[in-house]
C-alpha cells in the first residue's frame, strides 16, 4: 500500500472528528476533490506527477478515506461542502484551483459557487453539479430502506463493484485493494452508504435545494477556464451528463475519452497528466 500511496496525510480536526488530506508540493494551489465510494487514493498518480510545481491538496470526504468515520453524522451534501469550506479556511487558501470528480463535482462546484473570488479555474471529470432524475437501477436498488444498508454496508455490494464496473481496463489486484482498504467493515461503509442516500431525485429530498442552489451559482463560474475531461464508458454519469456540461459552459476546454470508464484516472491517467499539468501551468500564466 505504501509503494502506490506515498504520502504522509495530514489531519485538521472539524467539530472533534478528523479530516484527513495530503498537502504535497509548494507552487500554485490545486485542490482535488474525490466521490464515492473512492478516497484521495484515486489522485495518487496526479498528485505524485504534479507535486514538483504545484501545491496539492486532496482531502478525504468526512467518512472516507482515512478521515474519521462518525456512525452518528450529518453525511449530507451541504455538510461536506462546509467541511471543505473549513479546510480551505484553516489552510488560508485564497487562490486555488479545482479539480472534481463524482460526487466532488457537486461539493466542489457548491463551494465554489459560494467563493468564485478565489477560484483561478476548474477541472471536471465524470461528474454533475445540477438536478437530475437520472440514476442506474444499481445504485436505485442501494437506496432502499435496509435492502440498501445490507447491500452497501453488509456485503460491501457498493465499493467492491466499484473497482471492476467504474473502469474499462482490469485493475491490478493491488489497485483494487487499495481502493477498498479503508472500507473494510460495516461501521467503516457509513460514508458510502449515506452518499447514496443523498443523491437529490426530486424536491423532495432534503439535499435538494442545496442542490439547486448549486446549479443556480454555476453562472457565476462562467468566466473561469475549464478544461473538462470525461470518460465515455461510464455507467452513471453518462454521455448525457457531459452534454449538459458542454451547454451549460461551451467555451470550456474538453476531450473525450470513449474508452475510459468511470475512474477516469485509472483507465486515461497517462494521457490526463499532461494535458492536467499544461492547463493549470496556463492559467497561472494568463493570470
Amino acid at each position: 500500500m505504501s509503494a502506490l500511496y506515498p504520502f504522509t496525510p495530514k489531519s485538521f480536526d472539524i467539530n472533534g472528528l478528523t479530516m484527513s488530506y495530503l498537502d504535497e508540493g509548494t507552487g500554485p494551489v490545486i485542490v482535488m476533490l474525490h466521490g464515492n465510494p473512492t478516497w484521495s487514493f484515486y489522485y495518487r498518480n496526479l498528485v505524485l506527477a504534479l507535486r514538483a510545481e504545484f501545491r496539492v491538496i486532496v482531502p478525504d470526504h468526512m467518512g472516507c478515506g482515512l478521515s474519521a468515520k462518525p456512525q452518528d453524522y450529518p453525511y449530507t451534501l451541504e455538510t461536506h461542502i462546509n467541511n471543505l469550506a473549513a479546510l480551505v479556511n484553516h489552510l488560508g487558501l485564497c487562490d486555488m484551483s479545482l479539480m472534481v470528480h463524482d460526487w466532488g463535482g457537486a461539493i466542489g462546484m457548491g463551494f465554489a459557487g459560494r467563493h468564485p473570488k478565489i477560484i483561478r479555474s476548474l477541472v471536471i471529470t465524470n461528474t454533475a453539479a445540477f438536478c437530475s432524475s437520472r440514476i442506474p437501477w444499481r445504485i436505485w436498488l442501494c437506496r432502499l430502506p435496509w435492502l440498501g444498508a445490507l447491500l452497501v454496508r453488509g456485503l460491501n455490494g457498493f465499493a467492491r463493484p466499484a473497482v471492476t464496473m467504474a473502469v474499462a481496463r482490469k485493475l491490478p489486484c493491488e489497485v483494487s485493494h487499495g481502493y477498498l482498504a479503508p472500507y473494510n467493515s460495516w461501521r467503516n461503509r457509513v460514508a458510502i452508504y449515506s452518499f447514496v442516500r443523498d443523491i437529490p431525485l426530486d424536491k423532495s429530498h432534503v439535499s435538494w435545494s442545496v442542490l439547486q442552489s448549486i446549479e443556480e451559482n454555476l453562472t457565476k463560474l462562467r468566466s473561469k477556464p475549464m478544461l473538462i475531461l470525461w470518460g465515455g464508458r461510464d455507467f452513471c454519469f453518462d454521455n448525457v451528463f457531459y452534454a449538459e456540461w458542454l451547454k451549460r459552459f461551451p467555451e470550456a476546454r474538453r476531450h473525450y475519452f470513449a474508452g475510459a470508464g468511470h475512474y477516469l484516472l485509472e483507465d486515461a491517467g497517462d494521457e490526463i497528466e499532461p494535458m492536467v499539468r499544461d492547463f493549470f501551468h496556463e492559467v497561472q500564466t494568463d493570470g
